[in-house]
């Protein structure tokens, strides 16, 4: 029954032919860019917030990306997060997993910090994981096109960070500047030899127990969500009209969230709008203010796997 429910609620979708034959099962390496909803801890970073690296200390060598480990268990939730139940690569050197996991996501990271103030002094912006991963790791870790993928997930501080911000007096403009940062960075990975994409959305963080109260912030927060999707939209359509080797999906986190929040029980949650930090958040969705459990993590993973099988060529030919 989970999977059927998840298969009815998850969107990805491929926006334009792809040109060239896509097959989940042939992929051996991941790659993600994005915040806190993503990051994996390794032994070469920032304690708590990254793989490798921050943005004092941005440069490495190919014998410490090589030999960097991914911490188990040490993501934004109680466990394992979705990047690591959808490769199965939970721990140590992700060469050593069947489906190799290269994180560059960095917990706490906008878009841009010329745009968004970081949130630390070591924070590594979305435009600059990109930068540090061609700069640094590109000629080092294998991405052959048949065989690689790279998930975008970023936008949850940038829309939160920007709640109560009285300078921006039109956020469209503002989420269309923000955009062009984000698509240059997305082009300099195309450049570099990422050709498969997919891109999420930003998840109705309205609706989780940081916002929900004070309802003029959670109305504030839904619009600037709902309009930065909108807007994120548009881009990845024009980067895949723009660049038609490129084979470009989407998922739809906010639709996702909103099913399984919508009907909780279906899935296993007896509590969607509290919280519970703790080793053991049974029954919670949110293990804290703004971050979904495990188990979110791992339906998740469920919901996204099979839409990479259903669109799959080797599925679709059967």
């Amino acid at each position: 029954m989970l999977s059927q429910n998840l298969l009815q609620i998850s969107l990805i979708l491929p926006l334009v032919p792809f040109t060239h034959a896509f097959d989940w099962d042939s992929v051996k390496y991941v790659y993600a860019f994005g915040d806190s909803y993503s990051f994996v801890q390794g032994t070469a970073g920032f304690p708590n917030f990254s793989f490798i690296g921050d943005a004092l200390n941005l440069a490495f060598t190919p014998e410490q990306l090589l030999s960097d480990e991914i911490i188990p268990r040490n993501t934004s939730s109680e466990g394992s997060n979705w990047l690591e139940f959808l490769t199965g690569c939970f721990e140590g050197q992700p060469s050593n997993c069947d489906r190799q996991l290269w994180d560059f996501a960095y917990a706490g990271a906008d878009i841009d910090a010329a745009i968004l103030p970081r949130h630390h002094p070591e924070t590594v912006s979305l435009v600059e994981q990109v930068s540090q991963w061609a700069t640094y790791a590109s000629s080092v870790v294998p991405h052959p096109s048949n065989e690689t993928m790279t998930f975008w997930w970023i936008g949850i501080n940038d829309t939160g960070d920007t709640v109560s911000n009285t300078s921006i007096t039109d956020f469209a403009a503002f989420w269309e500047t923000e955009m062009d940062s984000y698509f240059k960075a997305v082009q300099l990975a195309f450049d570099n030899g990422l050709t498969t994409h997919v891109f999420i959305n930003v998840p109705p963080e309205e609706r989780a127990p940081g916002s929900l109260g004070s309802p003029t912030k959670a109305t504030t927060l839904k619009d600037h969500i709902t309009l930065f999707n909108d807007v994120l939209a548009n881009h990845t359509s024009a980067f895949a009209e723009a660049n038609p080797n490129a084979t470009v999906m989407t998922f739809d986190s906010n639709a996702w969230f909103n099913s399984v929040l919508d009907d909780p029980s279906s899935f296993g949650f007896t509590n969607v709008t509290g919280f519970c930090t703790c080793a053991d958040p049974s029954g919670f969705f949110w293990f804290n203010t703004g971050h979904p459990t495990e188990q979110v993590h791992r339906l998740l993973a469920e919901a996204i796997e099979t839409q990479l099988v259903n669109v799959s060529t080797s599925n679709s030919s059967k």
